[in-house]
């Protein structure tokens, strides 16, 4: 097939139009056309009144070879790529070891299921619930404040991702097209056919929750085994190769063989890696607070007279800002029509997150405005990241009341630095509560001083992003792992055999696609792994 990129048509252009821009942009006859379909579709939002959308699409014709040979030279005509996603290894009948994945995110989850699918039979541990269960206990926090610090939205069935935006999108470099492999994966569990084409897919976290459910019976129908309420507390490593893992029920399973996939919250696991010398590095991360304003706000700002246009949806926003203190500030994780989420895994701390169910119809929008912080703001051992982490989680408990209640303040009144009263226009969404307060007591003074300064700079992009009414709620101070647990280009600890540090807990993914398209990668170094040590 030919794919033809750039094609640009008007926001409500009419069905044959795109049939019309393919047999302009070909110069060849209705006749010569015989299949076509969408490959993406984007926009253009910067002239409001003139939204553009823009596709790539994979066109058949009678001439495929003659057209690609007249248009060589064009690069917005070449052929479509094979994206099909092809087995790297194959189990062995007689297969005398089993792998072990650790962690039932995004990244273990395609791990294990890339396993299955090869024949290798993985036993998937996870410390959580699985995703019913662990929604139940998630909402019940929310609802009661009933905080159950193993499962919760950190840690179970699903991982992070399932209590987010559901974002499936990544600016990770991808030539393999494993990101393809995940979204066919993610359609056949259930997910709309649309994330195969948009230009910006997500879920949200109701579809995620019945799509790894099936996703867990595939694993299972090709041999796999899922555990939950199966932390694992303890490794055994036999002159730098990994032998075995130690449950929390103290029962050991052996295996050579071991992806780590925990996610960037699993503190106790990052601390038993690194006692048992694991070698892990400090690695910036970023911290600061949760911003909310009404959608209609952020739609307008965006979009104009097409704001509520079907297509568009609820519109988002990518900022940053570079501050006179050298600081660099950034939404995150921005979650059009959303609510803000508590994300807390430990007693006595204070997390905000984002999240968005599929029609992102809710109210407000939400994003993190977080700042970036350096090992050299947290110095000490690899792991001082986490106690920055955990002061700031802490304080932000004490200045929400000491009930799990957020810390919150309007951003009228945190700029000019006094404390809010009341509430505004924007409601908070935070669930179980917030407490107006002032959020400057919540951060370090850099990072105060780069929000303040960032937020006005943000509002000549976003008109109304400064508005005074609108809602910060503190803290996010997970926005990825402190740590980075190294490996070689084997995928390997660089120190550990056999031990495979994968995703946003190990510092190499940063959101759903991102630590799925890993995922694949580790099991396909193990497979291969494990065939060249059975031969």
């Amino acid at each position: 097939m030919i794919r033809l990129t750039n094609i640009q048509l008007p926001l409500d252009h009419d069905e044959s139009a795109l049939i019309d821009a393919i047999l302009k942009r070909l110069s060849i006859k209705r006749d010569q056309l015989l299949d076509h379909h969408v490959h993406r579709r984007g926009y253009d939002a910067r002239k409001k009144t003139n939204i553009i959308l823009i596709y790539t699409l994979d066109v058949d014709t009678t001439e495929n070879e003659a057209l690609l040979e007249q248009f060589a030279s064009d690069p917005l005509v070449k052929a479509t790529p094979d994206m099909t996603y092809n087995f790297v290894a194959e189990a062995k009948p007689d297969l005398q070891e089993r792998p072990i994945v650790i962690g039932f995110g995004p990244c273990g989850l395609l791990t294990g299921l890339v396993l299955a699918q090869m024949g290798y039979k993985p036993i998937i541990l996870d410390r959580g619930k699985e995703v019913r269960e662990r929604t139940k206990d998630t909402f019940g926090f929310w609802r009661k404040k009933i905080l159950n610090t193993e499962s919760n939205v950190q840690f179970g069935e699903g991982g992070a991702g399932t209590f987010s935006d559901g974002k499936l999108y990544s600016q990770v470099k991808d030539p393999k097209h494993y990101g393809r492999k995940v979204l066919t994966e993610f359609v056949e569990a259930g997910a709309p056919d649309e994330i195969m084409y948009v230009s910006k897919p997500h879920i949200g976290t109701f579809r995620l929750v019945s799509m790894v459910e099936k996703m867990r019976a595939k694993i299972i129908e090709l041999g796999g085994e899922i555990r939950f309420s199966a932390r694992v507390d303890d490794i055994e490593i036999d002159e730098g190769q990994i032998t075995a893992v130690k449950l929390s029920n103290g029962e050991v399973i052996k295996s050579k063989h071991v992806a780590l996939a925990i996610g960037h919250s699993a503190r106790d696991t990052f601390q038993m890696l690194f006692d048992k010398n694991v070698y892990i590095e400090a690695k910036p991360f970023s911290v600061g607070f949760r911003i909310e304003h009404q959608q209609s706000t952020i739609d307008k700002a965006r979009f104009g007279p097409n704001a509520g246009h079907p297509i568009l949806g609820a519109a988002d926003y990518k900022l940053v800002h570079h501050c006179k203190n050298g600081r660099s500030v950034y939404s995150f994780c921005m979650c059009p029509g959303g609510t803000v989420v508590a994300a807390t895994s430990e007693e006595k701390r204070v997390v905000t997150n984002g999240m968005s169910q599929y029609s992102r119809a809710e109210r407000n929008a939400n994003s993190a405005v977080v700042v970036g912080i350096d090992p050299s703001d947290y110095p000490g051992n690899p792991l001082a990241g986490i106690d920055f982490q955990r002061e700031l989680e802490s304080k932000a408990y004490l200045l929400g009341g000491e009930n799990y209640d957020a810390p919150a303040q309007k951003v009228g009144d945190f700029l000019k630095g006094t404390t809010s009263e009341e509430i505004g226009s924007v409601e908070p969404s935070f669930k179980p509560g917030i407490k107006l307060t002032d959020l400057s007591k919540a951060l370090p003074d850099f990072c105060v001083e780069a929000i303040r300064e960032a937020i006005p700079a943000f509002n000549r992009k976003i008109k109304g992003f400064a508005l005074d009414d609108a809602l910060l709620t503190g803290v996010e101070t997970r926005t990825s792992a402190p740590i980075c647990i190294k490996r070689g280009k084997d995928f390997q600890s660089i120190n550990t055999q056999g031990l495979y540090p994968a995703g946003e807990g190990a510092g190499y993914a940063g959101g759903i696609m991102s630590a799925a398209i890993d995922g694949i990668k580790v099991a396909e170094a193990m497979a291969l792994s494990m065939n060249e040590a059975e031969s």
